[in-house]
């Protein structure tokens, strides 16, 4: 007979812990929000212990604020993975901002239901400067974006990219509002977004009344 020895448990590099703590606190997190989310069910889900998650991140609120730094950082590097393939910066915008990908984008599982969990956390003392830095961030993004457009000439060179940026930001953080008081609300958003990016394009190539030059990705309703 061969002496059977006990099996021990992998040790990950710090690394590859924390990321894998980050992959299932955005998972729940994105499901349940901050204040329902447990971090027993985070440390479930990576097959470790609650202490386990806590000596990497120190509490829930650190591993919240992390878990939308790296949710950011994702949309972030999707927007400009499009851009780098070729896609001029006013379809990219376009695609992004539809109302129908952001319907999809808030709904529970997905980042956009992340941020909008935080947003309603900004005024928690320990989460407020999370929250005033994700969305600088995301703004920061965007008007990288908007140079980008205009150094291509997609752009109107006339626009100042960080104002613009924060214009966009706005138009979305509206949403919830909008969803709450705007009767018919799908083809309010849908003029709405229409209207936002047709401002950014240059003179000679927005649509007026015909809707010509407008980016592919927002439809008319």
């Amino acid at each position: 007979m061969t002496e059977s020895r006990p099996r021990t448990r992998t040790r990950l590099p710090a690394a590859e812990r924390r990321a894998s703590i980050l992959a299932a606190a955005a998972e729940v997190f994105s499901e349940t929000g901050y204040q329902r989310g447990k971090v027993s069910d985070i440390a479930k889900k990576v097959g470790v212990s609650e202490p386990v998650v806590f000596q990497n991140f120190g509490s829930k609120a650190a591993l919240y604020r992390a878990t939308l730094d790296h949710a950011t950082d994702a949309v972030s590097a999707l927007l400009h993975h499009a851009a780098d393939a070729g896609r001029p910066v006013p379809e990219v915008l376009a695609a992004f901002l539809d109302p129908a990908h952001m319907d999809r984008f808030h709904q529970p599982g997905s980042h956009g239901f992340l941020f909008a969990d935080a947003t309603a956390l900004a005024h928690d003392p320990d989460l407020g400067d999370a929250l005033r830095h994700v969305h600088r961030h995301f703004a920061g993004t965007l008007a990288e974006l908007l140079h980008r457009g205009q150094s291509a000439g997609e752009v109107r060179a006339d626009v100042e990219p960080d104002t613009a940026a924060w214009w966009l930001v706005s138009l979305l953080a509206g949403r919830s509002f909008r969803a709450a008081v705007v009767p018919d609300r799908d083809p309010v958003e849908a003029e709405l977004t229409r209207m936002a990016l047709e401002a950014l394009l240059p003179r000679e190539r927005a649509g007026g009344e015909s809707g010509q030059g407008l980016p592919r990705g927002v439809v008319r309703k």
